[in-house]
């Protein structure tokens, strides 16, 4: 189940996309990066961190400035087309 709970501005939408564009080219990144060259794969782990708490961050940022209804098995989407959260139920 899919229901819409507020949005954002276009520049917060722009700095959560950029996040998320980001996580997910590290991600890809990781997928042919292999531990053997030792100075890259460090780099890399750590900006994967670095990416992940800043993500974390704009959301919990968002969801305390705007108040946005939680669930348990919920988590919280972007369209960003159009700047709207939709909070997302897992039955």
């Amino acid at each position: 189940m899919k229901t819409l709970i507020g949005q954002v501005t276009p520049e917060e939408k722009n700095e959560i996309q950029a996040l998320f564009e980001r996580k997910n080219s590290l991600a890809e990144l990781a997928k042919i990066i292999n531990a053997e060259n030792e100075a890259l794969y460090e780099k890399l782990v750590k900006d994967i961190g670095e990416t992940g708490t800043k993500f974390q961050k704009w959301w919990d940022t968002m969801a305390a400035k705007y108040q946005w209804k939680s669930e348990l098995h919920g988590n919280w989407e972007i369209n960003f087309e159009t700047c709207e959260i939709y909070l997302v139920i897992k039955k």
